[in-house]
């Protein structure tokens, strides 16, 4: 079985902090911001830090002044690890085949005109080999409207 490389639901939670910062963070750091957000024990952050960093998610260095305190850095950004999560879940419930991935969930809520639009738009660019990272801004505004 292939070791998981991506963050889990909860591990997405912490990784939402560090994006979010844009800096290296202290395990004392992201408990105090995640604290807001979701009801976890800082020892709870502390393991979830530590998995994220053996998937690869996260690394660390050591303070130069006490040794008993590590700063986390980012090693894979939201979109990669959004490309991962999307390619396994495929993979895992659709055979690899991305085309039914992309129909059930079209099929699975409505969309409005200007969503298919959007879809549209994007089909065009991946069909003609541009990025898509102008529509990367709409779909994670979508995304977080849901």
């Amino acid at each position: 079985m292939e070791r998981e490389t991506t963050p889990s639901q909860s591990e997405w939670l912490i990784m939402e902090v560090f994006w979010e910062s844009g800096t290296s963070l202290t395990a004392k750091e992201v408990i105090k911001k995640i604290r807001d957000r979701a009801d976890m024990s800082p020892r709870m952050v502390r393991v979830l830090i530590n998995r994220l960093c053996q998937k690869g998610v996260l690394s660390y260095t050591v303070d130069e002044l006490d040794a008993r305190v590590y700063h986390y850095s980012v090693m894979k950004s939201r979109e990669e690890c959004q490309k991962e999560k999307s390619r396994k879940f495929v993979d895992s419930y659709f055979a690899g085949s991305r085309k039914n991935a992309m129909a059930a969930l079209l099929q699975s809520d409505g969309l409005t005109e200007e969503q298919f639009q959007e879809l549209e738009e994007i089909l065009a660019r991946y069909r003609n080999g541009k990025s898509l990272e102008g529509t990367r801004h709409s779909v994670q505004k979508d995304s977080e409207e849901r």
